[in-house]
């Protein structure tokens, strides 16, 4: 028999290209569709590692991505926002929530994957409603799905005539370890745990495999998946590389039991198939949510075994950034409005702190070039922006109580003061990003040049902690003195300016050293500008 390989070769790239385009389209429909705080959801509603398992289902289910559910709790543990036993919790919820696909699928609703595809584009071309676009696109997806999966059947169909292609099924049948590998290397390249799983069900409900030879490919597929989450992990600190290695250790540890069981799991399986009447593709999912819910419920009991075998396994400590506000009491603002409007300069101090460290990090990494520090510069300005927004949010809820004049006047100064140290963060992130640019460009600066940014730099921050000193202390000397400080700063940067200039005319530095040295004081004096409003505030406070 001749078998036509392009056909055979264009159906199956075509169908998987069309599926997993599908498959984001149908999961973007339904994020959008929920809003746009599934982050802000994980963060909340994860205080308990059985609240995580809950969490990781719904949002999984909703952006049908297990690994991007996993991926945004990754950088949540990095922020140190979820510990890793919330973490843990969260991914094994997202195992459960991935299997919504191939239930998808195993309702066989391919003779209306046309239809489908049409009735998605109209609601996506033909209105602007919101609600009726994201429609548009989970139809469509759900209908690109199965038009897919039509054209990999199609395409795949000649292969059953073939005896070596049979002779491999075979195989891979009875070796359940090369089975487990086959599946993790697919999911690996095609990237997708659910194209993998929908080839699958294709494979099963073709005849080319039996199910005791699907579900060693099924369990690879787990594996296979947390490559992406390694992947994410890689440059990040040491508690997200522990979430990534939670995950491998959970997909690894069930696939492992499940091998080990796979007779009685078999069984099991093919009870289910003769008493509810599943079909080849509803099988398979129906075996997928089993191992996943099988899973999470023998490993949830050791979830703090789990977390102690990663932090031995990756041991260290994480320089911890707080991204959170320490001090912000939401039911003090009805209560006691006087004592929320205390924390909230508590807390005005505390974002201080940070900007006075995103100032001196920026600096630091100008002198060493050391990632690590650039790392933390950044970590620290996203603290920064999340601490200001939400004593923004505060202070306004705040402003609506019963305040005195002198209070609202310390109310107003408190906001102003915290966009003025969001801007000292600014200019942080500024600098760090320069700083890339010059090791981009090979751009260095004469020692001249380096001991001028050195004698700026101190005077700098020097005023930033003073100033900070002053709002804390509420001292009005220390305040007045910073005046004659910030006008020999910006003297400073002329007397640079020119200084610099000279060198460039005399060649001991490069054109382009000269304009970016500029640059940098230029950020240095707008630091302590925004440092001087916040003595202002002081001094005005006692007028």
């Amino acid at each position: 028999m001749s078998i036509n390989w392009q056909e055979i070769l264009f159906h199956f790239l075509g169908g998987l290209g069309l599926f997993l385009y599908s498959i984001k389209t149908m999961g973007d429909g339904l994020q959008q569709a929920a809003g746009d705080r599934l982050r802000f959801y994980i963060d909340k509603y994860t205080s308990n590692p059985f609240l995580g398992v809950l969490v990781g289902i719904v949002v999984t289910a909703l952006i049908q991505s297990s690994t991007g559910v996993t991926v945004i709790t990754v950088g949540l543990v990095s922020a140190s926002l979820l510990t890793l036993r919330q973490a843990i919790g969260i991914i094994m919820g997202a195992n459960i929530g991935t299997t919504v696909t191939s239930f998808i699928i195993g309702f066989k609703l391919g003779e209306y994957a046309l239809p489908l595809i049409f009735l998605g584009t109209m609601f996506l071309f033909f209105t602007k409603n919101r609600t009726a676009n994201n429609i548009g696109r989970i139809l469509f997806g759900v209908g690109g799905i199965f038009y897919a999966l039509n054209l990999i059947s199609a395409g795949m169909s000649p292969l059953k005539d073939l005896p070596q292609f049979k002779e491999y099924m075979v195989t891979l049948g009875q070796n359940p370890v090369l089975g487990v590998f086959a599946g993790a290397v697919i999911t690996v390249l095609i990237q997708a745990s659910s194209a993998t799983i929908g080839i699958l069900q294709g494979l099963y409900a073709g005849g080319f495999l039996d199910l005791k030879g699907s579900l060693p490919v099924l369990f690879g597929d787990n594996i296979g998946t947390t490559l992406t989450v390694i992947i994410a992990a890689a440059g990040a600190n040491i508690s997200a590389k522990r979430v990534a290695a939670t995950h491998v250790t959970f997909n690894v540890l069930g696939t492992i039991l499940c091998l080990i069981l796979l007779g009685p799991f078999t069984s099991m399986i093919e009870y289910f198939q003769a008493l509810l009447h599943l079909s080849p593709e509803m099988t398979i999912a129906f075996s997928h949510g089993a191992f996943n819910v099988s899973n999470t419920i023998v490993q949830f009991p050791f979830i703090g075994a789990l977390a102690y075998f990663v932090t031995k396994l990756i041991p260290g400590e994480d320089e911890v950034v707080k991204y959170e506000p320490l001090y912000l009491d939401e039911h003090l603002i009805k209560q006691a409005p006087s004592i929320a409007l205390g924390n909230a300069k508590k807390e005005l101090l505390h974002l201080g702190n940070y900007a006075s460290k995103a100032f001196d990090l920026s600096y630091n990494y100008i002198i060493d070039l050391n990632e690590k520090v650039a790392e933390k510069g950044h970590k620290t300005e996203e603290a920064i922006n999340t601490i200001d927004e939400k004593l923004t949010r505060y202070l306004i809820t705040l402003s609506s109580e019963a305040l005195s004049q002198k209070e609202s006047e310390v109310l107003t100064n408190i906001l102003d003061s915290s966009r003025d140290l969001e801007r000292i963060g600014d200019h942080a992130e500024a600098l760090l990003n320069l700083t890339d640019y010059l090791q981009r460009k090979n751009v260095e600066f004469s020692e001249a040049a380096l001991q001028e940014l050195a004698d700026i730099y101190q005077k700098t921050t020097g005023f930033i902690k003073d100033a900070l000193d002053s709002v804390e202390n509420n001292d009005i000397e220390k305040a007045q003195s910073l005046i004659e400080r910030h006008k020999e700063i910006n003297n400073m940067e002329r007397v640079l300016r020119k200084t610099h200039i000279k060198r460039l005319n005399k060649g001991e530095c490069s054109t382009q050293a000269g304009v970016n040295f500029i640059d940098i004081i230029s950020h240095y004096t707008r630091v302590s500008d925004h440092a001087m409003n916040l003595a202002e505030k002081v001094i005005a406070e006692q007028i």
